[in-house]
């Protein structure tokens, strides 16, 4: 794998192989499975794991927006969470987005911990945006932390948003803040 180029691609219904595979390997999301945030139309809450991966999976195969997956090669080693924030609970940032809203929320980086520390979240964080805006977003909300933060470390660091154009415009509780980027 030295030298490949990760490979950016958003979750497409016939992903969901790689998609679980990646989620479940050692390390990956597989206690929330990059639920927590979002709506469950169907259920009013996920109660378990289970749960919360069935929703997932049934929201990959309706083919709803949930992000990008980046591959080396053949292999999944790194996912964001990007999609459009009526998609998401008000809960993500106290925040109501009426439905039909052109806004779009980042809420997750994942990279495998074995090619961490390459840049691969900002090579996220970048495609996050160009995706964002070719499916028509006005704006792409982030929810950082600063690096000393002991939670939602997942949400990704202030500085890896304010270098690329993102601007401070408020918290989210007392560890997230609440970044923005006009697209």
């Amino acid at each position: 794998m030295a030298g490949e180029t990760l490979e950016i691609r958003p979750v497409e219904p016939d992903m969901w192989p790689e998609f679980e595979q990646l989620f479940e390997a050692r390390g990956g999301p597989k206690s929330c499975w990059c639920m927590v945030w979002r709506d469950f139309q169907r259920n009013a809450t996920a109660k378990d794991q289970a749960d919360r991966k069935r929703g997932m999976q049934d929201r990959i195969e309706r083919g709803q927006k949930v992000g990008l997956m980046g591959f080396l090669g053949r292999e999944p080693v790194a996912w964001c969470s990007v999609a459009p924030r009526p998609t998401f609970k008000a809960s993500l940032d106290g925040l109501s987005q009426a439905e039909g809203s052109e806004k779009w929320s980042l809420t997750c980086l994942f990279v495998k911990r074995a090619h961490r520390g390459k840049g691969l979240s900002g090579t996220l964080i970048d495609a996050a945006v160009d995706y964002a805006r070719a499916q028509g977003a006005s704006a792409l909300d982030a929810y950082p932390v600063d690096p000393e933060s002991p939670s939602y470390r997942f949400c990704g660091f202030v500085s890896q948003f304010d270098s690329r154009g993102f601007a401070a415009v408020g918290s989210v509780g007392t560890r997230r803040h609440l970044f923005t980027r006009r697209l």
